[in-house]
């Protein structure tokens, strides 16, 4: 015995429910080691003893053979006296801790748990909530840390002999998993019919019988998911797609559609690698696909040409659906217009009455809501749209030197809202809490940040806010911060989505300034008008204006950002006056009423606004309504048409230099596309010589920029690099003159990573200060630390 060794063992990361304790237990039963293994807050804890061979094999092993969906960020070992030899080795109950941001999201059903669902002689035969350590829910139930079933909403369902016995089984592939469960002892399904049901469904006493005879009849259901309720129909039914349109009055918004596998996704989009790779992500995200022309789904499910967004089933109760209907389904958030998606079962009956028939539920609570996350493939990478369940809350390295940085809470804004909170290094970006301007979404909003602020024992040391001073986000955050006594970090809009594509791409606090390009909609720029088509120069602390798009006014202000033609008509005017404006582009418009305004400089705010320049060349080429539906509509349906299209001849655009302020002028740009639709041109050719120079105006200044402040690296973002023909373009005419290009991938580029980029300037900029003070106190910088 004399050779026997002790170790304390702490590793660190996405260590809790994905089965690491289990792992950690099988492997010291392969090697022959002794001792205990625990959660506690935001590590795994191992006091292990044995040989000094098998300890560092130990060792070593915990990095290699980790359970695939964790991820060791840091192990830290050191000598210990032998834990008693005599109790083998054993996981015991959890601790408590520092504070965590190392809960998993939510996993898709993995394949054993799909085939046991399916094999009539295993004991979880069809059985809707079937689920192991490699699967199932996990930030969804999760009600506090550390991860274990008693702080969950798994809480409720005790556990039988059955589930216990393989609980408890080291070999087995539930040992430990929180929320196990079987037909015995966890949740069941139910149903509530709103309407009158079809026969089949009406006699039957199973609720998945009801569900599927309803949807087999052409009716609309609600059916409970992992993070919440989604309305559901026969995808290829056309009748069925146009009645939930009317019922949930969406006329056009794309509408998701869920399949059982990817064959089935195969048949109903043409799939490269990288699409393939996304779909069978364990988070089953929607990713955004081009659809088969000859397929079976109904043409009402999204504008055509046009990507629709597709997802494979990610729970056991999807997988029995699915299969039972036999046919792809939509599979679209519940909730009334501009109401956030439905996840309590006592509102989904008073907010559903009218729209669907019927409510497929269960009694599992969900502990928060979340909407499924959406992502696009673009230039063979997975880019985040809307980050969401599956892939919240797996946190985000900010790069090496922000470690000491004290806790912030970054507040984000109105549109795509989201929050980030700091620890160190670590940033928790929240899930997507929808569009503040709804009032019950602001009231979710609140509750979002105390919840993640709870779950995560998130004590911040600042707020950061954006700039404009009547964004909602803007004004809880005030409101938070002076209740709480914080100081307020206003970080400008544009710099703070140049900041997220700089954190996100690891760029370091002392690697100097990069070229931004930002291209969105709108964001209050210093100098008090709204911006939106930028070029800066920045790091974390700081940055300088060097280009812009030539701002033209909205007339009508926000009107402008839901009707296309009035942006159109200014861009018109200014690019060749408004006598050579081609009147039927505007018949029946009060065009005169919006130039009197443009005129006298009413309701008319000047903006540099890129998402805007999208939206007019949508309507002037007939592809924008006059009013849009939704956010995106007329710019989704321009890259349509550009999409595959080589530009014969991009428009060009005027570039001038006032006092090292660059100013793309597209005054040239109209002129082209008026000379071409003049000479009817295709729209799809229009379209891809519009984007094609917008590419080149904005890579070429951005470059010109670069060179002057010889500067090596560009950052893309804001919500326009949404557009996959644009990043694309951009990021390769920038790559080919030798620029190394910055491009967000898992921080969404639109307002959803607001916050982030927020939070990433805020820490920078108490870090300059704390280490300011340090070198004039000599205090350390690590007094910060885990505050």
């Amino acid at each position: 015995m004399s050779d026997i060794r002790g170790a304390e063992i702490i590793v660190r990361g996405i260590v809790q429910g994905v089965g690491f304790r289990p792992f950690v237990w099988r492997l010291a039963q392969r090697l022959g080691l002794f001792g205990e293994v625990r959660n506690a807050g935001d590590a795994v804890f191992i006091h292990a003893g044995g040989s000094r061979e098998a300890l560092a094999d130990f060792a070593s092993a915990l990095r290699e053979e980790a359970p695939v969906l964790s991820r060791v960020e840091a192990i830290t070992s050191h000598p210990s006296a032998p834990p008693p030899a005599g109790a083998g080795f054993r996981i015991v109950e959890s601790g408590a801790g520092a504070v965590s941001v190392g809960i998993v999201p939510d996993i898709s059903t993995c394949p054993a748990c799909r085939a046991e669902i399916a094999d009539p002689a295993a004991r979880r035969f069809g059985y809707a909530f079937t689920n192991c350590t490699e699967c199932g829910p996990r930030f969804s139930i999760v009600r506090g840390l550390p991860y274990d079933r008693a702080r969950t909403t798994m809480h409720g369902f005790p556990l039988c002999d059955a589930c216990r016995a393989e609980y408890e089984n080291p070999d087995d592939r539930r040992f430990h998993a929180q929320p196990i469960a079987c037909p015995t002892c966890g949740p069941r399904l139910s149903w509530t019919p709103l309407t009158t049901l079809p026969d089949a469904a009406r006699e039957s006493a199973d609720a998945l019988t009801k569900a599927v005879a309803t949807l087999s009849a052409g009716g609309i259901i609600a059916v409970k998911g992992i993070g919440g309720f989604h309305i559901a129909c026969d995808a290829t039914d056309g009748a069925a797609v146009s009645e939930l349109r009317r019922r949930k009055h969406r006329p056009s918004k794309p509408l998701a559609i869920m399949v059982a596998d990817l064959d089935a996704a195969a048949a109903l989009c043409p799939l490269a690698p990288g699409d393939a790779v996304a779909l069978c992500d364990p988070a089953a995200p929607i990713v955004l696909l081009e659809r088969r022309q000859d397929g079976p789904l109904a043409a009402g499910l999204a504008p055509a040409p046009g990507r629709i967004g597709l997802m494979l089933a990610y729970t056991p109760l999807h997988h029995l659906l699915l299969n039972r209907v036999g046919r792809p389904l939509v599979m679209t958030s519940a909730n009334r217009a501009n109401a956030p998606q439905v996840f309590r079962d006592d509102e989904a009956a008073p907010m559903l009455a009218g729209i669907v028939d019927g409510i497929l539920g269960h009694d599992r609570p969900i502990a928060r809501r979340l909407e499924d996350g959406v992502v696009r493939v673009v230039g063979g990478r997975a880019r985040v749209m809307r980050r969401g369940r599956g892939q919240a809350p797996r946190p985000f390295d900010l790069p090496e030197d922000f470690a000491d940085a004290p806790p912030v809470l970054a507040m984000g804004g109105d549109l795509k809202s989201a929050a980030c909170l700091t620890h160190g290094r670590k940033a928790l970006l929240s899930h997507h809490l929808g569009e503040l301007d709804a009032p019950a979404v602001e009231d979710e909003f609140a509750d979002a940040i105390a919840d993640y602020e709870s779950v995560f024992s998130h004590a911040p040391a600042a707020v950061a806010l954006d700039l404009h001073p009547d964004y909602r986000a803007t004004l809880f955050g005030t409101r938070y911060a002076e209740a709480h006594g914080l100081p307020v970090v206003g970080v400008q809009h544009h710099h703070a989505h140049i900041a997220a594509a700089m954190a996100e791409n690891g760029w370091r606090r002392d690697a100097g300034p990069v070229v931004g390009i930002a291209l969105d909609g709108l964001g209050l720029g210093t100098d008090g008008t709204a911006w939106g088509g930028e070029i800066l120069v920045c790091d974390y602390l700081a940055f300088r204006r060097r280009g812009r798009l030539r701002p033209i006014p909205l007339a009508g202000g926000d009107s402008a950002s839901r009707e296309p033609w009035r942006v159109l008509l200014a861009h018109l005017d200014a690019a060749v006056g408004a006598e050579a404006v081609p009147p039927e582009l505007f018949a029946g418009k009060p065009i005169a009423t919006l130039r009197a305004m443009i005129a006298r400089q009413v309701n008319a705010p000047l903006a540099s606004s890129a998402g805007r320049l999208f939206d007019a060349m949508a309507a002037l080429l007939g592809l924008a309504p006059d009013r849009l539906s939704f956010e995106g509509e007329a710019a989704m349906a321009l890259e349509a048409r550009a999409e595959r299209l080589e530009a014969p001849a991009p428009y060009p655009f005027a570039v001038s230099d006032s006092g090292g302020l660059l100013e793309l002028d597209p005054a040239p740009l109209w002129r082209a596309a008026l000379a071409e639709r003049a000479a009817k041109v295709g729209v799809e050719t229009c379209a891809a010589n519009f984007h094609a120079g917008v590419a080149i105006a904005f890579a070429d200044a951005a470059a010109h920029v670069a060179r002057t402040e010889g500067l090596r690296h560009v950052a893309l973002s804001g919500g326009v690099f949404q557009n996959g023909v644009l990043l694309e373009a951009v990021s390769k005419r920038l790559a080919s003159a030798g620029y190394a290009v910055m491009a967000p991938t898992e921080v969404p580029a639109n307002d959803g990573g607001l916050a982030f980029g927020q939070a990433a300037v805020a820490a920078a900029r108490l870090l300059a200060d704390l280490e300011l003070a340090n070198m004039k106190t000599g205090h350390a910088l690590s007094a910060w630390a885990g505050k």
